[in-house]
């Protein structure tokens, strides 16, 4: 387990990539340190000859940094002998799928398992214009914008994420408006057209997730105006904008392109 001592290796790990790694380049901002913390989870590390050569988030979530074919089976075999659960896996597709590569043996059947997204990246001006009517949500919204959100998430993972009651996603979603983190554009009626959300953010990277149009409202040609408002909204907090997308999702894809995200690398996520 890395300690406070470890902060300024596990930094330079980090910024070997800050835009693939900024889940943990968030966590070592807000936290100042390598050591365990309020967040609910640790870091263990993986050294040779005294120098850190990749780590490991084990939290809720497991966040390979800096793992390759040559360390990823370790970390797999060193977490599954722990006997911890974890509800998802993701980063760089080669840390994650190596990592699981033991880790599933001592692993229940996963839910999903996604090995090739794309991870995409925007650190200029969108190349269409924006649509005006996105803005940072407020918190007299919640109850407009929640079942948006909870529809984008049954779409993604295949389950409700109120399943065992609504108070634990209902404050995330509260939390992400109280840190303007939420972005949505609201028709006449007061329902969510479109909504996205910053959902990792460090100095150097925002990280979009929860991207979800209105079933209603789609095929209108107006996602891509949208993602170019979200890119200029995500701008004013760090330079540079990613996000990850399944890559059977073309249409995402074919957006995110017109507005000028290059793909930069590939994530994979594991689902439980």
């Amino acid at each position: 387990m890395l300690g406070e001592a470890d902060t300024r290796d596990l930094w330079a790990i980090v910024n070997e990539d800050p835009v693939a790694n900024v889940f943990v380049a968030s966590h070592l901002e807000t936290a100042g340190s390598a050591a365990p913390s309020f967040a609910g989870g640790e870091i263990v590390g993986m050294f040779r000859h005294n120098e850190l050569r990749a780590a490991c988030w084990a939290g809720v979530n497991l966040v390979p940094v800096g793992v390759t074919d040559e360390t990823g089976a370790i970390f797999g075999d060193h977490l599954g002998r722990s006997g911890r659960t974890f509800s998802s896996i993701f980063g760089l597709s080669e840390g994650v799928m190596d990592l699981w590569s033991t880790l599933e043996d001592y692993s229940g059947e996963p839910f999903d398992v996604r090995p090739s997204q794309p991870l995409m990246t925007i650190d200029r001006d969108p190349l269409i214009a924006p649509a005006d009517d996105l803005r940072f949500t407020r918190p007299d919204e919640l109850e407009r914008l929640l079942p948006a959100c909870a529809s984008m998430f049954e779409e993604e993972v295949g389950y409700s994420p109120f399943i065992g009651g609504s108070d634990h996603y209902r404050r995330r979603v509260a939390s992400l408006i109280n840190r303007k983190h939420s972005l949505a554009a609201f028709d006449h009626d007061g329902s969510v057209v479109f909504k996205a959300e910053l959902g990792t953010v460090s100095s150097q990277a925002v990280q979009v997730q929860g991207v979800w149009m209105n079933p209603d409202r789609r095929g209108e040609g107006r996602s891509a105006a949208y993602m170019a408002a979200v890119v200029v909204a995500a701008r004013s907090v760090a330079p540079t904008v990613s996000l990850y997308v399944n890559s059977y999702n073309s249409r995402a894809i074919a957006a995110y392109k017109r507005v000028g995200f290059d793909q930069v690398d590939t994530f994979a996520t594991i689902l439980f």
